[in-house]
């Protein structure tokens, strides 16, 4: 945001009859606008611009287009943390490299876990030719289920009941899934972390169900649709 600073004196003096006289008058300034540094602001690792992505998902568009936001590297350092719903604020970007290293033998490696997410965005940008945060929004929203179930007691007995997911819920288990996805494709295989991300990301974004993420939503709605 620009800033507008202005200066304007104004000389007067009344004549005899006490009318206002301008004498001098100085025209204001204007200090021309400061321009946007590259990397900073929308652009994820300092390539990608989020501003352009589209989220299909009326839902969990108003919990998504916060975290869009970028600055510099996807890391704050546990700014967020202790705030009151903080993660909203986070970018998806820096939630989902958070899962990746969530547990496993990525545990505690957040700069490889970037760098991974890094490499599969330049690849998918390569082969498809259109921008990989758009693909991963796709998967994100194709991945979010709608509707779980939870244990209702009434008296002596518990049975399952269908609920709606809240959309921060929706947006939590979609990017959780996503990454366990990823994680689980490098295991017993020559696969690396950003083939696993590549693999996942472009299968959900499809609505495949041989994706993790996309396989666990319909096994929710569908046990939630039976418990109705």
């Amino acid at each position: 945001m620009a800033f507008l600073w202005m200066k304007w004196y104004v000389a007067e003096k009344r004549n005899q009859s006490g009318e206002v006289i301008i004498i001098s008058e100085e025209q204001p300034e204007q200090i021309p606008e400061e321009k946007p540094i590259p990397g900073i602001g929308a652009m994820v690792f300092g390539k990608w611009d989020a501003t352009e992505v589209v989220c299909n998902d009326p839902g969990i568009a108003p919990y998504v287009k916060p975290g869009l936001k970028m600055i510099g590297a996807p890391h704050t350092g546990g700014r967020h943390a202790n705030a009151w719903l903080g993660k909203r604020e986070l970018s998806v970007t820096e939630r989902f490299i958070n899962n990746l290293m969530r547990s496993g033998k990525n545990s505690g490696k957040k700069q490889y876990c970037a760098s991974a997410l890094e490499e599969a965005f330049d690849r998918i940008n390569q082969k498809s030719g259109e921008n990989p945060m758009q693909k991963f929004m796709d998967a994100i929203t194709e991945a979010a289920p709608c509707e779980e179930t939870t244990r209702v007691r009434i008296g002596a007995v518990s049975q399952p009941k269908a609920v709606d997911s809240s959309p921060s819920r929706r947006l939590d288990i979609a990017l959780r899934n996503l990454a366990v996805g990823s994680a689980s494709a490098t295991i017993k295989s020559k696969k690396s972390l950003a083939d696993g991300i590549i693999s996942e990301l472009t299968k959900a974004a499809e609505g495949d169900v041989n994706s993790f993420a996309v396989g666990k939503r319909h096994e929710v709605e569908r046990i939630a649709a039976s418990a109705r």
